[in-house]
């Protein structure tokens, strides 16, 4: 990297993730930037945030755009296959050395193990609080894909720009909600939707027992998570890249 290059490369770490930020809460406060955010990029994250969590829990969920489409018992050959992944994380992470790769195999299969092992009612309850709080993880996921290596072809094809803009909207979009809920209960959304069913606050509620305050706690818990996880790597990855480029 040249010093040029490591210099802008610092300075775009540092701006880069408060700029997106702030776009996603400027399109949250919007009544139509709202919609538009939710419905082409919030949404998909919230409906895979459901499936990816019925995977671990063993059932084969299909994720559309507004419905998650999940069957009542679970399968067999969906879990051997994210027991596959898993051991193949575990495996690239052995041989390769990179212990960060090893870690998030050994996490995902911990993880699998407890959601497989749990009764239907449990996993159907962890597969509906998935959906807002799979979108902030997932959306933090994403957008710490702006940080990879110079070497990588997000890098390369400037694809974690996208990835930025997206992971921000999800990560806002559904937290938001939430931290407004804290002091307007009035927030959260209940109710049945067209052509889905019951709200997954109205299903949390109604089908498991949780009260309201109970929904909000557990959802700003993962928001704040995933906030001060981004916050952290953000500060790590820009000093990290000012350092490089101060050596150069």
């Amino acid at each position: 990297m040249t010093e040029r290059g490591g210099v802008a490369e610092w300075k775009l770490r540092a701006g880069a993730v408060p700029v997106a930020v702030g776009l996603a809460l400027a399109f949250h406060g919007c009544e139509t930037g709202h919609l538009a955010q939710r419905s082409a990029l919030s949404m998909p994250l919230h409906e895979l945030g459901h499936a990816l969590t019925a995977w671990w829990c063993g059932f084969s969920a299909i994720p559309t755009l507004w419905k998650t489409l999940i069957p009542e018992s679970r399968g067999i050959v969906l879990p051997a296959a994210v027991a596959a992944l898993n051991g193949f994380l575990l495996w690239r992470g052995w041989v390769s050395g990179k212990n960060a790769v090893f870690a998030f195999g050994a996490v995902l299969g911990v993880l699998q193990f407890f959601a497989y092992t749990s009764t239907t009612e449990t996993a159907h309850m962890a597969i509906t609080f998935g959906g807002d709080a799979g979108g902030m993880i997932l959306g933090t996921g994403l957008m710490l894909l702006f940080f990879v290596p110079e070497s990588s072809k997000l890098r390369e094809h400037h694809l974690r720009y996208g990835f930025l803009g997206i992971g921000a909207a999800g990560l806002v979009d559904c937290f938001a909600t939430w931290w407004s809920a804290r002091s307007n209960l009035a927030a959260i959304p209940f109710g049945e939707i067209e052509g889905v069913g019951l709200s997954d606050p109205s299903k949390l509620v109604e089908d498991h027992g949780w009260t309201e305050a109970q929904i909000v706690d557990r959802y700003v818990k993962v928001g704040t998570a995933c906030t001060l996880v981004l916050v952290v790597v953000w500060l790590w990855a820009t000093w990290s890249a000012r350092k490089r480029a101060e050596l150069t």
